[in-house]
Parts: C-alpha cells; structure tokens; sequence
C-alpha cells in the first residue's frame, strides 16, 4: 500500500480541478446571490399586491356598504378612505422601487447590492404595514362604536387586531433576518 504525504495529495488535487483547494466559487456564490435576490424580489412583489389588492378591495367595500345601506358612518366613510390612500402609496412606492432599479449594474456586487436594496425596502414596507394597523383598528372601532353594536363586537374586532399585530411582528421579524443575511454575505464579500 502506497502513502502519499500530504502536499503531493493537495497537489494532485489541485491538478484535478485546476483550482487551489480553499479557492471561493465564483459562480455558486453568484448563483446563490442571484437565488436570494429572487426571493427577495417575489416576496417583495407579492407583499406589494397584495396589500393594494386587500386595501383597494376592502375600501371599496366599506364605502359601498355605507352608501348602499344609506348609512351616515363617517368612521366608516374614513376607514375607506383611508384604505384607499394607503393603496395608493404603495403604488407610487412601488414605481419609485422599480424606477430605481436601474442604478445596479449586473454583477456579483450589483447584484447582491440590489438584493440588500430589496430586504431593507421590505423591511421598511413591512414595518409601515404594521403602523398602518393602529390607524385602521381605530377606525373600525369607532365606526362599529358608532353604528351602535354591542360591546362584545368591539371586543372580537380589538382581539382580532392584536392578534393581527403579533403575526405581523412574526413576519417582520423574519424580513429583517434575511436582510440581515444578505448585509453579512456583502460584508464578507467587501472584506475579501
């Protein structure tokens, strides 16, 4: 039996691939980059839509309701509104993202950069939505207080809404784990 000492086996080794033994794959970290902006991108758009589609449809709702039913609701006519508004922001938000997305050029750091970009915006959209509940419960607490149903009700709505906050906290939680991921992928990679 034939024992190599340790630098002949590295050099064979090398040889083999051609590359140095503890040399960073270029190409899987790009790959892995590109795989995290993706995701980050989806989550992103699909955080988007869905909070415009929720907003525009329940404002449309509410304001339909109130006015179908001729009631004088003002908190729910607000609540409406508001809904309204805050879809509308997110729209112009939204347009101002993808207009600047331009500014990244298309390479491992670019790439990874924009990718950073993506989760902080998310993470800033994410704790914008979580504030946004606090005008919304008000609202729908003072139009159920105003429309005179029983105490009960506001009690189910307000359980509701502290319920939502802490699945919202939850989920905000995990946007700002993987921005910071990727902050420390691209510290590494600045570092290198």
């Amino acid at each position: 039996m034939m024992t190599m000492e340790f630098e002949e086996m590295k050099k064979i080794w090398d040889e083999q691939n051609n590359q140095p033994l503890y040399a960073i794959n270029e190409e899987v970290l790009y790959n892995r980059v590109l795989a995290k902006k993706k995701q980050a991108g989806h989550t992103l758009n699909f955080s988007e839509w869905l909070t415009i589609l929720v907003n525009v449809v329940s404002g449309c709702f509410v304001f339909g309701i109130n006015l179908f039913r001729q009631n004088d609701y003002v908190f729910l006519y607000v609540l409406a509104a508001w809904m309204l508004i805050v879809a509308a922001y997110i729209i112009v938000s939204r347009i101002r993202r993808i207009r600047g997305e331009n500014t990244f050029d298309r390479s491992l750091y670019g790439d990874l950069n924009h990718a950073v970009a993506m989760a902080a915006y998310q993470v800033r959209f994410s704790q914008l939505m979580r504030w946004n509940i606090l005008p919304i419960v008000l609202f729908v607490l003072f139009g159920v207080w105003e429309s005179g149903k029983p105490v009960w009700l506001m009690v189910g709505v307000l359980v509701f809404f502290i319920l939502t906050h802490y699945a919202a906290r939850w989920e905000h939680s995990i946007y700002k784990t993987r921005k910071r991921e990727l902050e420390t992928l691209q510290k590494k990679l600045q570092q290198e």
